[in-house]
């Protein structure tokens, strides 16, 4: 376009009216004050979630059809909006799966949002394709996968595991000679996360639920289960890690089934993968994980990468970039040969992406991979300390010996509801978050470690408060 057509009497652009580079500065300047105070400091308070009046009432009018003053919408977020989220990096967070974000992630994560980075084509965003795929390389080969495997970076472990069972599931028809209107199976144990039953129903496959009452996935408990499936089995889920206890289950058994039937093998390590991958005296525990077909790590979990950030790899990504290439006439160009180097568009059921898995590299480069073996080895330890500790406290009880990192405690005596006043008064005193959760028949409370800055003597207190 020529240069005279942006003369003064032209109009203006059509744009945003408020010029928020004059703002930049103060943004800045909190931003890295916030920073600075974080780095010093550690993470913030836990906080507690906020009341939806109050939320409502506060948040009254702040949208409307002309603008407010940046910094008056910004006050509101400190003042209003931040004190609600439960700070998951606080040591002292042990519900559920918390992740614990290193500073240089952190850090470099503030550097990809400021950014338009978008990840999707190698044509596109080839260096962060490229750093992207020097992490996906380091996981694969210490999963004991070939140097061939490969995948790419997704938002979290469910859609990394609903990409995964997509290739599966067409990869299965082919071999059984089925058309899309043919169901086939996909055998999961009772103790998987509920993403993959979840993602089986998505793609309509038929669930092939295997009970666990060892609360594990074991060969002879998978043997069985196939033996009545009434549709080809696609495809066996493991878990190596399982959410309400953190057990890894028979992945050699069920890796000796699956190579011998042809059955695809997907391993969900979102969580136990960075003890699989870091921690040298935990690997007996992941045997058979180097067999799997497909792979999900979870680094926003145990290897201290900010939200949202799970690997998801292949042992063959041929096998998935014939299943989720996305063709059409304005895609052709990333498809060229000279820029089909490596399309993280091709790997999943996505298309648009930011490179998530950035700040990880930049972690790893900063830190070098014994950092993350130490912190992962802290935090197995603390769950080690923990369960010793709970044994020698004459009014608890421990449901079992951890795997990994997470602790099944019993408060003799206790029923549902003390379980969940205990676990409300703590977070309402901000000494802890801790969730119960259901073991059998019974509530106990499970308190997950993952952050190496959770120390005993947190812990002390914490079931101190149980007496």
């Amino acid at each position: 376009m020529s240069s005279e057509k942006w003369s003064a009497d032209a109009p203006a652009r059509p744009d945003f009216p408020l010029e928020l580079h004059t703002y930049a500065a103060d943004f800045v300047q909190l931003m890295l004050e916030l920073v600075r105070q974080r780095m010093a400091n550690g993470p913030r308070p836990l906080g507690s979630p906020g009341l939806q009046s109050e939320l409502a009432t506060a948040l009254d009018g702040v949208i409307g059809s002309t603008g407010r003053d940046p910094r008056d919408v910004l006050r509101i977020y400190q003042e209003v909006l931040e004190p609600t989220f439960v700070a998951m990096d606080n040591p002292t967070f042990l519900a559920f799966f918390q992740g614990a974000p290193s500073q240089a992630a952190t850090l470099f994560d503030m550097v990809v949002s400021s950014v338009a980075l978008r990840g999707v084509t190698w044509l596109g965003a080839s260096g962060a394709v490229a750093a992207e795929n020097q992490v996906l390389s380091l996981l694969a080969a210490r999963a004991g996968l070939p140097e061939t495997a490969g995948g790419c970076f997704l938002s979290g472990g469910s859609v990394a595991n609903l990409s995964a069972l997509v290739v599966a599931r067409d990869t299965a028809r082919r071999r059984f000679g089925l058309d899309d209107s043919q169901q086939v199976g996909i055998a999961v144990s009772d103790q998987a996360h509920p993403s993959v039953l979840h993602a089986i129903q998505i793609i309509g496959a038929r669930p092939i639920i295997v009970s666990t009452p060892s609360h594990r996935l074991t060969a002879a408990g998978l043997q069985a289960a196939l033996r009545e499936c009434v549709v080809p089995p696609a495809a066996v889920v493991a878990t190596a890690g399982t959410p309400n206890a953190g057990l890894v289950d028979d992945l050699t058994g069920i890796a000796n089934i699956t190579s011998r039937s042809g059955i695809w093998f997907h391993v969900d390590a979102a969580y136990g993968g960075g003890a699989a991958l870091f921690d040298p005296d935990s690997r007996a525990l992941f045997a058979g994980i180097e067999q799997a077909d497909s792979l999900v790590v979870d680094p926003h979990k145990w290897l201290f990468s900010p939200y949202d950030c799970s690997a998801l790899i292949y042992r063959r990504p041929e096998s998935a970039r014939a299943v989720h290439t996305q063709r059409a006439a304005y895609f052709d160009v990333i498809h060229e040969a000279e820029h089909l180097e490596w399309n993280p568009s091709d790997f999943a059921y996505h298309s648009t992406r930011r490179p998530r898995g950035l700040p990880l590299w930049f972690a790893l480069a900063v830190y070098g991979t014994d950092a993350f073996q130490a912190a992962v080895q802290t935090s197995l330890r603390t769950a080690e300390e923990l369960a010793s500790l709970v044994d020698s406290t004459p009014y608890l009880e421990l449901v079992l010996p951890p795997e990994l990192s997470v602790v099944l405690v019993r408060r003799r005596g206790w029923r549902k509801q003390d379980y969940q006043a205990w676990s409300e008064g703590l977070l309402e005193r901000q000494e802890g978050f801790v969730a119960p959760t259901t073991w059998g028949a019974e509530t106990v409370a499970r308190l997950a470690i993952l952050n190496p800055r959770t120390t005993i003597a947190m812990l002390e207190k914490i079931l101190a408060s149980m007496a």
